[in-house]
């Protein structure tokens, strides 16, 4: 199976269609309702509420949304690394990984903030793997901001992120101050635009629902969130790994585009302690770039049977921990 997914031949769609409805078939058939723990923005609430009137609150379609939405981001995912040619052919590992690592845990398939905020990540990593070309910036460095701004009203701790964009301008460009001044402008433009609207419809006491931000320092006794997050982390850590080799006969561009995903990885795994109710469930944010470091496992990995193995051994343990457990 690893070596249909190997391949960039644009038939792969089809295929991967076809394993988001086996790996998220259980949930199909289980559906959950929305997200709701109180640490949602202001977007969500109200996206939300406008569905719920469309839809009835029907949870199987919140769930079928929820995994059509990471079917779309596995898919934008790809375009993103084989665009920027990251491995050395076009490849659908990382799509197929993350809809992989994605079910191993049920909460990760739930309609929630940090779904769309991911689909707003993927076209803010975009964006930033084009700093490096780019003469001058400000208007790309804006925009970034702007969509960070847009995450914080759906999920506020998305904020975080900004630290992302931070790091990225030191890793891409050379330190210009003016662009730094110009991305936080970016970032504050949103929640300026929502309080403005706020204002002018009578409807300010809403506004104290955007900081919505805590900090919270769980004690995790669910073994299936301990097992689905010692997964990412072991694929996270043997996809940096083997990267090492195949890095250093990248152009500039690429290893810095890596080097931004790792600081990816990290930001998004402290961002859920700011919750106001810690939840697992914001995890999924770094589901997304550890992704590509677990097709990397999987590319690396040259022997098609000892590939495949690996694959039906999370599989296999995807499918306990959804029927079984």
């Amino acid at each position: 199976m690893i070596r249909f997914f190997r391949s960039g031949n644009p038939l792969t769609v089809l295929l991967l269609l076809i394993y988001t409805l086996l790996v998220k078939f259980y949930y199909l058939i289980h559906p959950s309702p929305y997200m709701a723990d109180g640490s949602e923005g202001l977007l969500y609430s109200l996206l939300v509420k406008w569905l719920k009137v469309l839809t009835g609150g029907s949870p199987f379609v919140f769930t079928a949304l929820a995994v059509m939405l990471m079917l779309l981001q596995s898919l934008l995912l790809t375009k993103i690394i084989n665009h920027h040619r990251l491995f050395p052919k076009s490849t659908y590992l990382p799509a197929m990984c993350y809809l992989l690592f994605t079910s191993l845990l049920q909460s990760w398939n739930v309609f929630s903030p940090a779904l769309l905020v991911n689909v707003i990540m993927l076209w803010v990593f975009s964006s930033i793997t084009e700093l490096y070309t780019r003469t001058s910036a400000r208007d790309v460095v804006f925009n970034i901001g702007f969509a960070l701004g847009m995450c914080g009203l759906i999920y506020f701790p998305a904020i975080i992120f900004c630290l992302l964009l931070l790091v990225s301008m030191l890793i891409m460009r050379a330190f210009r101050l003016a662009e730094w001044i110009i991305a936080i402008l970016g970032l504050i433009c949103p929640i300026y635009l929502m309080g403005t609207y706020l204002f002018l419809t009578n409807q300010m006491t809403l506004l104290r629902q955007i900081p919505n931000i805590g900090l919270s320092l769980p004690l995790i006794t669910d073994y299936k969130v301990w097992g689905a997050m010692i997964a990412c982390l072991l694929f996270f850590v043997l996809g940096w790994l083997l990267l090492q080799r195949p890095l250093m006969k990248m152009l500039i561009q690429g290893r810095k585009i890596w080097a931004v995903l790792i600081v990816y990885v990290l930001v998004a795994m402290l961002v859920p302690f700011f919750n106001v109710h810690f939840s697992p469930a914001y995890w999924v944010l770094a589901v997304l770039p550890v992704a590509m470091f677990a097709g990397n496992v999987f590319w690396s990995v040259t022997n098609e049977t000892f590939a495949n193995v690996i694959h039906f051994i999370v599989l296999g343990y995807m499918i306990v921990m959804q029927y079984f457990s």
